[in-house]
């Protein structure tokens, strides 16, 4: 079986289980077109047991039951055992996943579920105790090109494709086997056609309807490429950062959100390092407003560009949160009484402002004064970086600290 040698080869992991003789309940978790269904089915056959299938998109509580109970009668009946291969069963709710849980530790069925979702999210956790998780990987190029070659063997036809238009070909597919054999019988119907020979690229595209990008804008494939997007930015790689925002926005995402997440990016991962970046991504988010899909998407990979290639750091968002925890420990503290509101003569009289020193009245527009809370030690929140812009921050912070000493001595 192509593309599944880590399962299915002489040392993979599902043919060492069947040559000691144990198979246990399985999630067999995959994209579509891999071989959940075709694996589910050699297993059945190679390990003697009766093969049953249901769809968690088609099947309810009593499909379940009637399941089951054929299970039960047929194991009386025959000793035969049953593997029961559930397609989709993350579609399944909480009730009808735990319901498989009295048969699954009985032994009366094993269990081979079939699942597109990250089964840590997808399913509960007392029926993923009790499951082995196996990853299908989508399948490759050489994997594709196995399944053409095998297809033409078996119906002893050749595909009327040019060498570029074969490449084309299994790039439409997209890792999905399945709709790579689909579209062999589409060509298989040309080849009596004399115009259907040697398709390219181009001609071939005529033909054949592109396979749909895979891309789900609630579910774990929209977490998987706005992470690979986000860090493409904060490893300053331009070229991967612009691949993840096209494939995103090909897999129908709205480029608001995006916009949204590079205006977070400006703050969290570049912040003074370059304090351009915030208002470009402001910027680019207010341009896509005013031009819209596809005009507006143009700024929008000028700030990707932007943000990749700009000098990083987190000072800001890392002494931000530890601001906020500082905050948390010691929120009664109250200003010290210099730097305090004093409106009204009565706070005058109590204190409030005396002795506060107008920085602007200062050399360099420092007084050095205190500004923490009285008895409190002073702490460094921000730590800028040796890159961009903070380099002369660091610099003028260092003058500073020199004031505050000098006045303290």
């Amino acid at each position: 079986m192509r593309g599944q040698e880590h399962l299915l080869a002489e040392d993979g992991t599902l043919t060492r289980m069947l040559s000691r003789g144990t198979l246990p309940s399985l999630i067999l978790w995959g994209g579509p077109g891999c071989g959940k269904t075709t694996i589910a089915r050699l297993l059945a056959s190679q390990a003697g047991l009766f093969y049953a299938q249901l769809s968690a998109v088609f099947s309810g509580v009593a499909d379940l039951r009637k399941a089951f109970e054929e299970a039960d009668k047929r194991l009386d009946s025959t000793g035969k055992g049953t593997l029961l291969f559930v397609d989709e069963i993350h579609r399944f709710n909480r009730t009808q996943q735990d319901s498989f849980l009295p048969y699954v530790e009985r032994g009366t069925v094993v269990l081979v579920g079939a699942t597109t979702e990250n089964p840590s999210f997808a399913l509960n956790s007392a029926l993923l105790s009790r499951c082995q998780v196996l990853v299908l990987n989508r399948l490759d190029d050489a994997a594709l090109e196995g399944l053409l070659t095998h297809a033409e063997q078996l119906t002893e036809r050749t595909l009327p494709l040019t060498r570029e238009g074969r490449a084309s070909l299994r790039a439409m597919a997209d890792g999905d086997g399945r709709y790579l054999l689909n579209m062999v019988e589409q060509l298989l119907t040309l080849t009596t056609q004399e115009d259907a020979r040697h398709l390219g690229p181009q001609e071939l595209a005529k033909v054949l309807a592109r396979r749909p990008v895979l891309y789900d804008r609630d579910r774990e494939e929209h977490y998987n490429l706005i992470s690979a997007l986000h860090k493409s930015l904060r490893g300053s790689d331009p070229d991967a950062a612009l691949y993840w925002f096209a494939r995103m926005l090909e897999g129908g995402e709205d480029p608001r959100y995006i916009a949204r997440r590079l205006v977070r990016f400006a703050a969290e991962d570049i912040g003074e390092a370059d304090p351009s970046s915030l208002p470009l991504a402001q910027a680019a988010a207010q341009a896509y407003e005013r031009l819209g899909s596809p005009e507006g998407e143009v700024p929008l990979a000028q700030a990707v560009v932007h943000m990749a290639v700009a000098s990083k750091s987190n000072g800001v968002y890392a002494g931000y949160k530890a601001a906020r925890a500082l905050a948390k420990k010691t929120g009664s503290l109250i200003p010290p009484a210099h730097i305090r509101n004093a409106p009204t003569g009565l706070m005058k009289d109590l204190g409030y402002g005396e002795g506060y020193e107008y920085d602007h009245n200062h050399e360099d527009g420092v007084s050095g004064q205190n500004y923490f809370p009285d008895g409190m030690e002073r702490v460094q929140l921000y730590h800028p970086v040796n890159r961009g812009f903070e380099e002369r921050i660091i610099k003028r912070l260092d003058m500073l600290a020199q004031k505050r000493a000098s006045r303290q001595s």
